[in-house]
């Protein structure tokens, strides 16, 4: 019991330092929901044009927190349709100021890369926190990685990729984060399970969320408040649950029959907010693939670092053997080698689902894993996460099969434990 509360007082501490970060700029504010902006955009466009068309070496460039990840044999990505993986980034911008060109001069606050590998039906996909400290190529000397686009445009933004991390872009996909709202409203909402009661008003920001917690049907307006709400004690932690969840719950929505009559609104809404190098019938091909991917094997991850602040700029500063192990992992694909026997399980859960987390560790234990608990209060949505590299989508399949409760839990890779109990994979009980 000492090992748990000290685990508690812990998770506790580190929620507090949450709470205790600097307000957000409201520019920094629209990180998370230009996050699904691109997500949205780029699998509804693929659902459109189906329809229409029925190791490492590590350098550390100095003391200030800005590294570079190089592999020795990459992999080439050259020709999208054949079964090879492909990296396809997803760019959500922001905006100068109204009368001003949307694709000019603009920071990127969401840079996500999504790798599609065709041969098992699978995608992963990386969220690269807009703050990173990196060195822009071209001599545009120390910047936050969402500088690369209002400097260079989109050739910057993936020649930055390539250096820093050695991740070469096949396509890209530019949403402007006007999309959202118009992109929601056009399929006809999208239902979720609104954890808590979300109240907050910003005049001067024209924000205005109302939302009372249980089952819901989000509409335009209600998608950006849910996806912005940070007056909550998880601050980052939340917002990034909920973008997850919102996520998953999209993905479904998309995926049934109903949508097939919202194309021409949705075609509609997208006309003005995205931009792509990719041809018609490239993203029919994609689409093809899109529809053919199995939401169990999708898996989705976010560079690993740490908030740090220098005069007035805040940087994210990655951490170098995780943020190279997770594009080891999500990129390249590189396959864990398991050094000994069982995982350790941990089920994080919330008050009210403590029968269903015994039900669960009596059910893992049977299957002989040793099985660590962890009551929460606050936690907003069910998820399983892997904690270990070695915890594999496959691993997930199997255990889904003997512990039919977790079945189509989404699936996240977190090495940081920031969800763990002291455990390999951690399987999170929410209240819905």
């Amino acid at each position: 019991m000492k090992i748990l509360n000290d685990q508690q007082e812990e998770y506790r501490a580190f929620l507090k330092h949450i709470r205790e970060e600097k307000q957000e700029s409201s520019s920094l504010v629209k990180f998370v929901f230009t996050v699904i902006t691109a997500l949205i955009c780029a699998i509804i466009v693929c659902v459109i044009f189906l329809n229409m068309a029925d190791n490492v070496s590590r350098t550390n460039e100095d003391t200030t927190g800005i590294f570079k990840f190089t592999r020795k044999h990459k992999n080439e990505f050259n020709v999208p349709f054949a079964p090879r993986r492909q990296n396809i980034l997803l760019l959500g911008i922001d905006s100068n100021g109204q009368g001003t060109d949307m694709w000019e001069g603009t920071r990127s606050d969401t840079i996500l890369v999504v790798n599609i590998d065709p041969k098992t039906h699978s995608i992963k996909a990386i969220s690269i926190p807009r703050d990173s400290k990196v060195y822009l190529p071209d001599n545009k000397g120390v910047q936050k990685i969402n500088s690369a686009h209002a400097l260079g445009g989109i050739n910057l933004v993936k020649k930055t990729l390539r250096e820093t991390f050695g991740i070469k872009i096949d396509r890209y996909i530019i949403v402007h984060d006007e999309a959202v709202e118009k992109v929601v409203d056009a399929i006809g909402g999208v239902p979720i399970y609104v954890e808590k009661n979300m109240h907050y008003h910003d005049y001067a920001g024209k924000l205005h969320i109302d939302l009372e917690k249980g089952n819901t049907v989000l509409n335009g307006k209600q998608a950006v408040g849910y996806l912005r709400y940070r007056k909550d004690g998880l601050g980052d932690i939340g917002r990034t649950q909920r973008q997850q969840w919102f996520m998953k719950s999209l993905f479904d929505k998309i995926h049934s029959p109903q949508i097939i009559t919202k194309i021409p609104e949705v075609l509609n809404a997208l006309n003005s907010y995205v931009k792509t190098d990719m041809s018609f019938y490239e993203l029919s091909q994609y689409a093809a693939l899109a529809r053919s991917i199995d939401k169990n094997k999708i898996e989705i991850a976010t560079l690993p670092g740490a908030p740090n602040q220098k005069g007035y700029i805040s940087y994210w500063i990655l951490d170098p053997a995780k943020t190279q192990e997770v594009i080891n992992r999500m990129i390249y694909r590189d396959k864990p080698v398991m050094e000994n026997g069982k995982f350790v399980a941990g089920i994080m859960y919330s008050p009210r689902r403590e029968n269903d987390a015994e039900e669960i560790k009596k059910q893992l234990a049977e299957l002989g894993f040793e099985v660590k608990m962890l009551q929460i209060t606050q936690l907003s949505h069910s998820k399983f996460v892997a904690n270990k590299n070695v915890v594999t989508t496959d691993f997930y399949n199997w255990l889904e099969k003997k512990v039919p409760s977790i079945r189509d839990f989404q699936f996240v890779y977190d090495p940081t434990g920031n969800f763990s109990v002291s455990s390999d994979f951690t399987i999170v009980l929410a209240e819905q």
